[in-house]
């Protein structure tokens, strides 16, 4: 009789992904349904969070957080006004509870800051652009994002601080 052994378990598991926080506000309501001709200017910022759930456990808790933040187009003889009329303010926090298992502690950066918040983003994308789209307005539609060019950024940010100190 052969005993097999157990599969081991993978290295990245996505236990749960939730809606952490949502907020979607019109402020110049209903004004701004009668000023708005064309589809607003968006800016968008996205950041990344990680949090440890326990400190003896390998289970994190990672955030991809977006803000999408429309303003009336700059009118086309390129008079802007002194400040931007707001059309809409969407905040977003999407979580995930992730389990690393085998993974070195040198490489378990780069899977919570790259590769959990890329499994997280085609959700939070597409609750960004029904939150707009049912607010009135186009939908926002996030391209692609670069999570490795994020990080890198981040780690340059951290090493030029910690140069400075």
């Amino acid at each position: 009789m052969s005993e097999t052994a157990a599969p081991a378990p993978p290295p990245l598991v996505l236990n749960i992904q939730y809606t952490k926080d949502l907020s979607f506000e019109v402020p110049n309501a209903p004004a701004i349904y009668t000023v708005l001709r064309s589809p607003p200017t968006v800016n968008i910022n996205l950041d990344v969070q990680v949090r440890r759930i326990q400190e003896d456990q390998t289970v994190y808790e990672v955030t991809l957080a977006a803000r999408a933040e429309a303003t009336l187009p700059t009118p086309a003889n390129g008079a802007a006004p002194e400040k931007p009329m707001v059309v809409f303010i969407a905040d977003l926090a999407y979580a995930g509870i992730f389990t690393l298992t085998g993974i070195p502690e040198n490489q378990q950066e780069a899977i919570l800051l790259v590769e959990c918040p890329r499994l997280l983003f085609p959700f939070a994308r597409n609750i960004l652009a029904d939150v707009t789209r049912d607010g009135g307005f186009p939908p926002v539609m996030l391209g692609p994002i670069d999570f490795v060019g994020l990080w890198q950024s981040r780690r340059a940010q951290a090493a030029a601080v910690a140069g400075k100190a």
